[in-house]
């Protein structure tokens, strides 16, 4: 359970560096199933499997890996931290929108684009989505770990998501007229250990630098949604659309999109 506190900082700066949550045998599990898929030897493929870098580096995504490998569907119904994402979220129901591992390969993971989540998930409304990031190994600033900009969650969406380019200095490349008066582009880093985990709210700005440590950075972030979130289609889509088989303005419900806590009861996997 999270404390007043930390649910109102959330609510003020849009993210949580909450720190560990899974054991270290819950951590390996996840590791171990990790590597069956990334060497194919799951039994199902996953969504996707691609290297997002592009010129910049490393960056290998792998979408709805729940799917494929069940220690992943059961990590989807943690109950610590899904009572602490419906906490956050204010909402006693809550669902699986997806999931996304993200490697940063050793020596040569690249940079993760400053960005917003929600733009780029333009068939789901309302924007109040709660995203649990969960790092596999260690997660500091030299391989990688997740950077925030506090308060950015309040600025509405910004350029279809994406924030800027990368400069040298990897630092946000925004238009500061978007910034609002008073207001200031200041990162935070959050370093996490291995099976520790930051929330962030589906708005807030963040990014992650490269990786040029001789250790991976392995993760698990998964997109977590309130009970009333609704399927509400554009002419964009997502990778995901062709499971959704309810109709416009409907809740977004459906066995891909799994319901982990029910009027206040947490599911079991």
């Amino acid at each position: 359970m999270l404390t007043e506190t930390q649910i109102q900082t959330f609510r003020d700066q849009g993210f949580l560096n909450y720190g560990p949550v899974l054991t270290p045998d819950e951590t390996q599990a996840l590791r171990e199933a990790l590597t069956r898929t990334l060497s194919g030897k799951s039994e199902r493929k996953p969504e996707t499997n691609r290297d997002i870098g592009g010129s910049n580096g490393v960056v290998v995504q792998i979408v709805n890996q729940w799917e494929v490998e069940p220690v992943f569907h059961t990590h989807l119904f943690h109950p610590q931290i899904v009572t602490m994402v419906a906490q956050l979220m204010g909402t006693d129901t809550v669902r699986v929108w997806h999931d996304q591992v993200q490697i940063k390969p050793s020596h040569i993971g690249g940079p993760t684009i400053w960005h917003q989540d929600f733009p780029y998930w333009p068939v789901i409304a309302p924007a109040e989505l709660v995203s649990a990031w969960v790092a596999l190994e260690d997660a500091t600033v030299e391989n990688g770990c997740m950077s925030m900009v506090p308060r950015s969650h309040k600025w509405g969406a910004y350029n279809g998501g994406t924030v800027g380019s990368i400069p040298d200095d990897w630092g946000p490349a925004h238009d500061v007229g978007f910034v609002p008066e008073g207001e200031s582009v200041e990162p935070v880093a959050c370093e996490v250990p291995a099976g520790g985990v930051v929330f962030h709210h589906c708005m807030t700005w963040h990014g992650a630098p490269p990786n040029h440590t001789g250790r991976g950075r392995p993760a698990i972030a998964v997109h977590y949604m309130p009970g009333h979130t609704r399927y509400e289609p554009t002419d964009k889509g997502h990778l995901v659309e062709e499971h959704i088989s309810v109709k416009p303005g409907e809740l977004l419900v459906g066995e891909h999109f799994p319901t982990v806590m029910e009027r206040g009861e947490i599911l079991k996997g």
